[in-house]
Parts: structure tokens; sequence; C-alpha cells
């Protein structure tokens, strides 16, 4: 039967990073690789009150289909809670979606042709990266810098593009702490990405998971916000990271034209999202005091990333060579070891140890590959894990070291 696959699901291997975790099951294994938020600082209450309430009150329509593009109630409360950040759009500009990997899959799905080229950072999130090469996409991509895209080499990328015929199909990026490397793009290139979007006509897709969650620096404005409604962005939205992941409920906003498409791809795969689900999302947004939620939360979350980076200081001495990012926000930082560890053998290694981390290399587009990265998630394991996890980590690499300088001798 495998004779009778596609073309790409014949080479197709699925998201590298959900093979990984399967992989860390073992309990005793402190992990820092899943992107997981902190189960401490989700409204079960709410959740609680509000399933049964729905189950309660309606429960023939709770339990059955819903409309495709999603629940009424629960658009029109994400268009006044998007007013806060100065988005302003209609019903016809938002569509609900199962999570922010389906916002993302309806995308590729939406515009891409088998060998089409997507402009992007390197590294990105690899769950996007997953999500396009089930179209076939290929990359053009630029190594992000620290404050975010590298937008001048992108453009010049996409102008020798241009003139081998081969124009973009969107650009893709996560402004804020990025996914997997914590970096925020400045606003100064949150204008040049957009006028580079508007200059050549190339749709530009923002994914936007965790702009709740800054502890520290200004507040900047998305990228969807200073487009004025123009329809040159996409933003891509979810719940999963603001209020719980396992509700699966996210939502695309952008011009109605594309929205509409949307809707006719969901329609024809998944259907619809549970009410029940929305129901919960609505009354999130409605009636649950968001400011005391959200402060909670970067409190918490910035209690962590504040223990692990000095666990990091502790353990990992500037002679070391290892180097990491230090994120204004989200759930991710960044670690770049010497060229010489593949993080990819340190990963199986580091799991011998009980600890866990993504190898960097589920990071990059193809063709882009680097070997010695790893992304780090800090929001989910307890302080002393995180303790403990980062020295097991420093012993893993020097042992990892230590043995591959005998091997060098030895030849």
């Amino acid at each position: 039967m495998k004779s009778l696959f596609t073309n790409i699901m014949k080479e197709f291997e699925g998201y590298n990073v959900g093979k990984m975790l399967c992989y860390i099951q073992d309990p005793e294994i402190i992990s820092f690789a899943g992107g997981l938020p902190n189960s401490d600082v989700f409204p079960l209450d709410l959740i609680q009150k509000t399933a049964k309430k729905s189950l309660k009150l309606d429960p023939e329509h709770v339990l059955q289909y819903s409309a495709i593009p999603g629940e009424k109630e629960l658009m029109e409360a994400i268009i006044d809670y998007l007013q806060k950040d100065n988005i302003h759009i209609k019903l016809e500009n938002i569509m609900i979606t199962n999570s922010g990997q389906h916002g993302i899959d309806l995308v590729g799905r939406l515009f891409l042709e088998p060998k089409d080229i997507i402009v992007t950072d390197c590294p990105t999130f690899g769950g996007a990266l997953a999500s396009f090469e089930l179209e076939d996409a290929e990359y053009m991509a630029k190594d992000i810098e620290e404050d975010g895209s590298d937008v001048k080499g992108m453009e010049t990328g996409i102008e020798n593009l241009i003139n081998q015929g081969r124009k973009p199909k969107f650009i893709y990026v996560v402004p804020d702490f990025q996914n997997p490397s914590g970096i925020t793009m400045s606003l100064k290139k949150r204008l040049a990405i957009l006028s580079t979007s508007k200059k050549y006509g190339i749709p530009l897709l923002e994914d936007s998971p965790y702009r709740e969650l800054r502890y520290k620096g200004e507040h900047i404005p998305s990228i969807y916000s200073l487009d004025k409604n123009q329809g040159n962005v996409i933003g891509i939205y979810t719940f999963s990271k603001i209020l719980c992941p396992g509700l699966r409920v996210g939502f695309n906003i952008g011009p109605s034209e594309v929205i509409k498409k949307f809707s006719f791809i969901k329609g024809a795969s998944i259907l619809n999202t549970p009410k029940l689900n929305q129901d919960i999302c609505t009354a999130f947004l409605r009636e649950y005091d968001l400011d005391a939620h959200f402060n909670r939360a970067r409190k918490y979350y910035s209690e962590k990333l504040n223990f692990f980076l000095k666990a990091m200081e502790e353990n990992f001495p500037e002679d070391t060579g290892v180097k990491w990012t230090k994120p204004e926000g989200g759930l991710f930082l960044w670690i770049t070891m010497p060229e010489k560890i593949n993080t990819l053998e340190l990963f199986y290694e580091a799991a011998k140890e009980k600890v866990a981390f993504v190898p960097g290399e589920v990071c990059y587009p193809k063709g882009y590959l680097k070997h010695n990265t790893m992304r780090i998630n800090f929001s989910y394991p307890t302080k002393d894990e995180i303790i403990e996890g980062v020295k097991r980590l420093s012993f893993v690499v020097k042992k990892y070291l230590t043995e591959n300088r005998k091997n060098i001798l030895a030849k």
C-alpha cells in the first residue's frame, strides 16, 4: 500500500518535536522540551463553571455540530478583545480554528503549490515548518538577529527570487518572543518587514501565540495593527498559551476573501470547532478578570525565566563557549553550543541523564540546518527542576566534550 502514498507522504516523517516528546515519557526526566504552559495558571474554576453551565442550559446545541466559521458570540468577544491591541476588524475578518497549528495549516493549504517559496527566519517555529512541508514548500531563510528578522537580507533574497521568476508566496514570522529563540522583533523592523510585504505584494503571516506574555520591556504594536486593515497581513492566534492548550481553540484574522477560503478548507477537513470549547473561551474573554489573569501568568513565568537564566550563568561560565538568549517574554529561550557539539546526538545522551530539550535542527528550514543549538522551555518545570535540570545539562555537555576529545586523540 505504501506505493500508493502521495510523493510527499512517502518522505514525510511528521513533526519531529512531537516524536521526541514521545521518547521522553520517563517521569524521572526533567523536560525543557515541550512548549507547555503551566497548569498552575489555568483558570480551572472558570472552565469548570462554564462547562457545567453550558451543558445544563443548552445541551442540545452544545453537543451538536456548530457553525463552520465559529460561534458568533466568541468571534464578537475576540473582536472586542483585539481592540485593546489597536486591531479593529469585523466578523468577515475572523474565523475560529482548532488551535494555532490549525491556523498555520490553513495558510499553507490556501497559498502553497509544490516547490513554492516561503520567506522566514532561521530558526523558526518547527510546527510551521512541519505544516508547510506537507505542501512541499521551499524556503528563503535569513538568520534571525538580536532585534528580529534580517529584513534587509530578506528583501535582497526576494528581489533575487523575483528576478528568477520565483516570487515567494508569503513571509512567515513570529515577532513576539519567537518560538524557538525568544527574540522579539523591534518596531523599526516590524515597519520595515511590512513595507517589504507591500512593496513586493507578498502577504505577511504574523504568528502571535505569546503577545500577552511580556515580562519586561515596552509593548510593541503588532504588525497587523500597523497595517491598519490594508490587507497585507494574516494573523494567527491561539488560546493555548493564554488560557490552556487542551481546548484546542484559536482564530485567524485577515482580509475577508482569505477568511472565506479558510472557512471552505475547514469545512472540507475538520468541519467545525466544538461549541463547548468555544463557550469556555467566550466566558474567558467576557466574564473573567483578564488583567488579573495575565498579570498572574506574567509574574509566574517571569520568575521561572529569571530562575533559569541564573542557573545557566552558574553552570555555564563564559569560557564554556555556551551562549543563550534573554527573552522579554514568552515560553522559550535559545541556546547556542560550541560548533563541535551536535545537539541531536546530545539529546539522546541527555535523556540517559534524565534531562531533555529540543535539538535546534528541528527549527531550521530545509537547506539551512545547524547542529549546535537547542530550544529550551522554562515555563513548565518547577524551580527545583530547573536548578537540577540545568546541572544535568551542564554535566552532559562536559561529558560529551570530554568523550569527543578522547575520540579525536584516539584517531
